[in-house]
């Protein structure tokens, strides 16, 4: 961290809302919080293919309705989703024509060979222009659709296909709170009530609010970035952050260090030497990484908080520990440069610019100069030595703790390239000299402020490139942050969202998407930075000494969905007929993977006298519903056709000429002068007794029922 400077028809009803929770009124500010939902079909590295029809198979993900794959009956449409999802749960489609009745079968696979049916549609007969499917098996990276048929002369093809993903619950959610050190402000979830909720400490709020983790930084010995002089008070210095280590691991919450290697803030822009180091030759300052981290990490675990992760360095793009190598560049073209941040480190050079340090020489990045390069290569070589140091320091210490390096992506790039080329360059050159070492660490980190990394979107492409390009290591964003309040509310550089706390609350949980969407479920965790206080999700409550959170604090504990529902249905009704909306929807229970279903109470729908698309709101036990309805002049259902009979001859029943709308069609047999049997849904072809007659009852939507009755070999053609 940095220091603090569909078918384009009218609809007769409109949708208020789906799946909402109520705001959190104990809180401050109001937010609705749902679980963090996003749609895998539309990523960008999601591709599709189809057995037929190849040349618009892309067409049913590129989030437009108006475009469709058409494809024939036996031939699929196949998305890889570039990966494996543990928590893809929801599958959702739509098809070309709303009066039409579509069978096909949906299968998914986790490497393309074995398949397993998550939707089984071969027998549809409601006429209707999608569905939408609840995947009670978690694991897959293809989705299979194959159309088998169906009703008239309606197009076979698919509109849009949806893949959606949801956060998993090993995915790490919290904050680094270093400023707990000194914060004597007491933090209550509710302190005007009479009852204050979780408190009086902050890590207290964060522990009832959902957090899994707390990050603290480490600095050698603090210092006032202006003069370099030792603070009076040295927080976040070693011994402070082994008091605050305890107050977190009493709270049962996991521990991250981050080791800044540094007396005051390192990041992008500064990273000075610990000013007991600064004039130590290369191979004393790597010795001293070591003893420092090992000694530290035994300290930690001596008094029982072993940490669960170790960063090594902070944002470090650009190096850290830059020493002389600095005095290469004379101006802020190059990343490390004599004059750069702290004051201290260029009013001091002579003491911080003394012995070579850990800077990263970018500005030779692109040379043609074999001196030049060399200088580069040798610039990765010292820095990689520090990382080294430090991570073989932990891993002697704590062989189970985890240890993480923490960079960010330039959105402005450098020097011509992207930031993207820049990052991609920087994890080359790192991993391979670490792997080469044994010394590769188990996360890549990132940090990720849309004022300074550019928007979602593309971070989102920044992330995925680069798990593309390493994948054996997990991904995090160590830092994250965005404001409720300020400049009217506007949303901020290279934002969609407000300054609000609902803009917040969004904000927050697109990035939680991001890094749960990192295919072959490599996303591992999100912390946002000292939210007490930076872009704080806290305010101080006026008049009091108290301080409360916002309501958008409820991201943590309500970003997991642990019960999927059936949100969208799908039918076809004819003008002038009243829609017949069901009962029930079905829900899933993620946790166990159970479907079952749930009773809907809908809003009243009447008849409608023209063609148009209409939707009606429904609500359940697990949330709102969804009824798209298509009115339509005519619906088609499909004709009962092959019927055979021992096993050989074929009858032809057309049942449904006459018919609008069909919901469900039976059939009953009976053998010479027996009773007929029991009526039983159609789902396919009979094997009927030759001596037997077959009668069929076909119901539509309004409750018509038509027979064909005491069908028998005299009608076989």
């Amino acid at each position: 961290m940095r220091t603090c400077a569909g078918i384009g028809l009218a609809s007769a009803l409109v949708l208020t809302g789906v799946g909402l929770a109520a705001p959190a009124s104990a809180l401050y500010g109001e937010a609705v919080i749902d679980p963090v939902e996003s749609n895998l079909a539309g990523k960008y590295w999601t591709t599709a293919s189809a057995t037929a029809g190849e040349a618009t198979a892309a067409l049913a993900v590129d989030q437009d309705t108006s475009t469709s794959w058409v494809g024939a009956a036996g031939e699929s449409l196949t998305l890889d989703l570039g990966g494996v999802y543990d928590n893809a749960r929801k599958l959702a489609i739509e098809f070309t024509d709303a009066g039409a009745s579509y069978q096909y079968v949906i299968d998914a696979s986790s490497d393309g060979e074995t398949w397993s049916t998550v939707a089984d549609e071969s027998s549809a007969v409601r006429a209707s222009a999608g569905a939408v499917h609840l995947v009670a098996s978690p694991g897959m990276r293809f989705v299979r659709v194959t159309m088998l048929g169906v009703s008239g002369d309606a197009v076979i093809g698919i509109r849009e296909l949806e893949v959606f993903n949801y956060l998993r619950d090993d995915v790490i959610l919290g904050a680094d709170m270093s400023g707990i050190d000194g914060d004597t402000r007491e933090t209550w979830v509710s302190p005007l009530e009479a009852d204050k909720g979780a408190g009086p400490q902050l890590l207290d709020v964060a522990k009832d609010r959902g957090m899994d983790f707390i990050r603290l930084r480490v600095w050698n010995e603090p210092r006032s970035e202006s003069s370099g002089q030792p603070s009076a008070v040295p927080r976040q210095g070693p011994e402070r952050t082994l008091t605050s280590a305890s107050a977190v691991a009493t709270r049962d919450l996991q521990l991250g260090v981050d080791f800044h290697y540094a007396d005051s803030w390192a990041d992008p822009g500064k990273q000075p030497k610990p000013h007991a180091w600064a004039e130590l030759p290369f191979d004393e300052l790597t010795d001293a990484v070591y003893d420092f981290t090992n000694d530290y990490v035994e300290q930690l675990i001596a008094q029982g908080t072993t940490p669960d992760k170790v960063a090594v360095g902070n944002e470090i793009l650009h190096g850290m520990m830059w020493g002389s190598e600095a005095k290469l560049s004379a101006d802020a073209s190059a990343p490390v440069w004599t004059g750069a941040n702290p004051a201290y480190f260029r009013d001091q050079a002579d003491i911080y610019q003394s012995q070579p340090g850990g800077g990263i020489l970018w500005q030779y990045w692109n040379s043609d100069d074999p001196a030049e390069r060399a200088l580069y290569l040798e610039s990765f070589d010292r820095f990689t030595a520090l990382l080294g140091a430090g991570i073989d320091a932990v891993r002697d210490a704590s062989p189970e703790t985890s240890v993480e390096l923490h960079s960010i992506v330039r959105n402005e790039g450098y020097d011509g390239r992207s930031g993207l080329d820049m990052a991609t360059e920087f994890w080359d050159q790192v991993l391979s000299r670490l792997e080469a070492r044994d010394l590769a660490p188990d996360y890549i980190a990132h940090s990720y402020y849309p004022e300074w990394h550019g928007t979602a979107e593309n971070m989102e492409r920044n992330l995925q490139t680069i798990s593309a390009e390493h994948p054996e290591y997990k991904m995090t964003v160590a830092e994250t942050s965005y404001p409720a309040s300020g400049a009217n509310g506007a949303p901020m550089p290279n934002s969609t969202y407000p300054r609000t706390v609902q803009g917040q609350a969004d904000a927050l949980q697109r990035v939680f998407a991001m890094v749960n969407d990192i295919p072959d479920n490599k996303g591992a965790g999100v912390l946002t930075w000292e939210p007490q206080f930076w872009q704080a999700m806290f305010r101080n409550v006026p008049g009091t000494n108290f301080r409360e959170p916002h309501a958008s604090i409820d991201v943590y504990n309500k970003s997991v969905a642990r019960h999927l529902l059936e949100d969208r249905v799908y039918l076809a009704s004819e003008v002038g007929d009243v829609p017949s909306l069901p009962d029930t929807v079905q829900v899933l229970d993620v946790a166990s993977g159970a479907v079952t279903e749930t009773e809907v109470t809908w809003q009243l729908l009447e008849a409608q006298d023209a063609e148009q698309r209409v939707t009606a709101t429904g609500t359940t036990e697990f949330g709102a519903v969804q009824a798209i309805v298509d009115v339509v002049a005519d619906t088609t259902a499909p004709e009962v056709t092959s019927i055979t009979v021992n096993g050989s001859q074929k009858l032809v029943v057309d049942a449904t000429d006459e018919l609008s709308g069909v919901a469900l069609i039976e059939y009953s047999t009976q053998k010479n002068k027996q009773a007929a049997s029991e009526w039983n849904a159609y789902t396919g072809p009979l094997q009927v007794d030759a001596k037997s007659t077959v009668s069929f009852r076909v119901t539509d939507n309004a409750g018509n029922v038509s027979e064909i009755t005491e069908v028998n070999r005299k009608d076989l053609r």
